[in-house]
């Protein structure tokens, strides 16, 4: 099996690293289907990326973006439901901007939004971008989640709903979610595991270093040909 790249920056250059690299993917490809995550990690980055496209030559228009997951029972524009995060920090700077798949938690039941959402994704993510959790999961892949978890409705921990109000700002806390499965993010061609700040140091060692298991679900993207790690210092220090 094929060990990760990891590449590693400075704290203060993470950010635009990150971004120059999704831009260069984007001139090469401009049809890029990607899976983005919302949350505090890629914030910075999409920042840069509208800076970026404001000034020219990020072709943002033919690309497709697949939403990684969706809180259920919060209200259309709620400020901690990703879709609203993800159109604030990148999609309504982007002009033209790209076709962006949500989770149609409003329009649908939750379990046929779920499987609406999988046959999205079914028809090919070339570029997963990822995040990672404090207690190693993926998007809403807890832990419990194995390899083979389908995109699906979940059932949140505390934790996370916690951040959801907490942090985010949800009018009320939220108990499930709908998620992108490690099966599709498996399935993608190419996944980028963005990690930052000195908190992820312990959970992103025991991502790359310890065992593959449901309890990280992080641990499974291991599995996958073409996964990249993109840390800064804090997060990487750890690394043996």
């Amino acid at each position: 099996m094929r060990s990760p790249d990891v590449a590693v920056f400075a704290a203060g250059a993470w950010a635009d690293a990150v971004a120059h690299r999704l831009a260069d993917r984007l001139r090469a490809r401009p049809d890029l289907r990607m899976c983005l995550p919302t949350g505090d990690t890629p914030g910075p980055v999409y920042r840069r990326l509208v800076g970026m496209a404001a000034a020219g030559g990020i072709p943002f228009e033919r690309a497709t973006v697949i939403l990684l997951d969706e809180y259920v029972g919060l209200p259309p524009a709620d400020p901690a439901r990703c879709d609203t995060r993800l159109d604030r920090e990148l999609i309504s700077g982007l002009h033209p901007s790209p076709s962006v798949h949500r989770i149609r938690v409003d329009d649908l039941d939750p379990v046929a939004a779920a499987a609406e959402h999988g046959l999205v994704a079914a028809a090919g993510i070339d570029l997963a971008v990822v995040g990672l959790g404090m207690n190693g999961h993926v998007g809403f892949n807890e832990p419990g989640s194995g390899a083979d978890a389908p995109t699906r409705v979940v059932s949140l921990t505390p934790g996370s709903r916690q951040v959801a109000t907490a942090r985010y700002g949800a009018s009320a806390e939220p108990v499930s979610g709908i998620t992108l499965g490690m099966d599709r993010l498996l399935a993608s061609r190419e996944i980028w595991l963005l990690v930052r700040g000195a908190t992820k140091a312990a959970i992103l060692k025991r991502a790359l270093e310890g065992p593959q298991s449901a309890e990280c679900p992080a641990s499974w993207l291991r599995r996958h040909p073409r996964l990249t790690v993109l840390a800064d210092e804090p997060a990487a220090a750890s690394l043996g």
